[in-house]
């Protein structure tokens, strides 16, 4: 547990009631489908399972969280369009249940729900099994309000390779940097997190602007596929991009994961690269098991007291909790 001095305390919550804190990443949304209903876990109660709820949002200041909507269960997914529309449904039945939370789709937004004290939340679509191979389906959800999207989750898709699908070595098939494309002419933002390498090495060389790795950490301390060699974390930055940390224990630390050792990765990455390029991306409630500190969305201001503690100025706090991904929201989304 992170120990403060009294005025390190002062300092670290002051902080983080005035920064604007983005999450690139969680799975609550699955949590709300249909057939789960009868779990009784809903967007506006406070829950003892799982990691987030609004209740626990507000406790833990987080001011967007984004909520992805992940499909890719196996190679081929018949049912994934219904199912992503089932959690774009959820989202906003939750979302209009609650006065204390917005939905967003641009940076504005976020900033004007922020001065008027609310959370917002931000559609992402993680694999793109729902687009069935379909641009115009990317234009439909892009409709819808989803304004972040990956291409795979550890499948392949038609629209790129995931961590499973790596054997080929491959690049991008047409049909994604015909998507890249188009995400560029709409202003959606593009996110590597399960990527196969060889695909992240494509994108680096197709897309020109920032993109981001949602919910990935460095693998030079966590030795996993799913984190970031030091040489795409490079090549993110050189795009302008961020990569959002992710809390799964394993891709944090082998044996000992806590908000100290995630801060681990803060420091590599400040290091290498400079820390306008790192960020949040939970993966709350798309993971069994969190780093010790941080066991629910209201335990993040742990991670405020631990740039704290280790000396971060102000700015690179503020740019850390979110700023650094809302200067790639700005660049990007229309």
């Amino acid at each position: 547990m992170v120990n403060l001095t009294k005025s390190q305390e002062e300092r670290a919550m002051r902080l983080h009631r005035e920064a604007i804190v983005v999450d690139t990443h969680c799975d609550t949304l699955m949590q709300f489908l249909p057939q789960r209903r009868s779990q009784v876990r809903k967007l506006g109660e406070r829950s003892e399972s799982g990691h987030i709820d609004l209740p626990r949002m507000i406790d833990g200041g987080v001011t967007c969280q984004t909520f992805a909507m992940y499909t890719g269960t196996r190679p081929l997914v018949p049912e994934a369009t219904l199912r992503a529309l089932q959690m774009v449904d959820a989202f906003h039945e939750g979302i209009e249940a609650n006065e204390e939370i917005v939905s967003v789709t641009s940076p504005g937004e976020i900033v004007d729900a922020k001065k008027a004290g609310k959370v917002t939340g931000l559609l992402a679509m993680e694999g793109a099994e729902p687009l069935m191979g379909d641009i115009g389906l990317l234009r439909v959800f892009h409709r819808l309000g989803v304004r972040l999207l990956s291409f795979a989750w550890n499948f392949r898709t038609p629209f790129a390779d995931g961590l499973n699908a790596k054997r080929s070595e491959s690049k991008l098939p047409e049909l994604g940097v015909m998507a890249l494309e188009e995400m560029d002419r709409l202003g959606m933002v593009f996110d590597v997190s399960h990527l196969c390498d060889s695909n992240f090495w494509d994108v680096c060389g197709v897309v020109k602007g920032p993109f981001i790795a949602s919910h990935s950490n460095c693998r030079k301390l966590a030795d996993v596929s799913r984190n970031l060699t030091d040489d795409m974390i490079r090549a993110l930055a050189d795009h302008g991009g961020v990569m959002g940390l992710n809390f799964e224990p394993s891709f944090v630390h082998k044996d000992n994961a806590t908000v100290e050792t995630l801060a681990d990765h803060v420091d590599h990455v400040a290091e290498l690269v400079g820390p306008e390029h790192v960020g949040l991306g939970s993966d709350f409630d798309g993971i069994d098991a969190t780093p010790k500190g941080l066991e629910d969305v209201s335990r993040m201001p742990n991670v405020t007291r631990e740039l704290v503690r280790r000396d971060y100025s102000d700015e690179d706090v503020f740019n850390i909790l979110g700023g650094n991904h809302m200067r790639v929201f700005e660049e990007v989304l229309k």
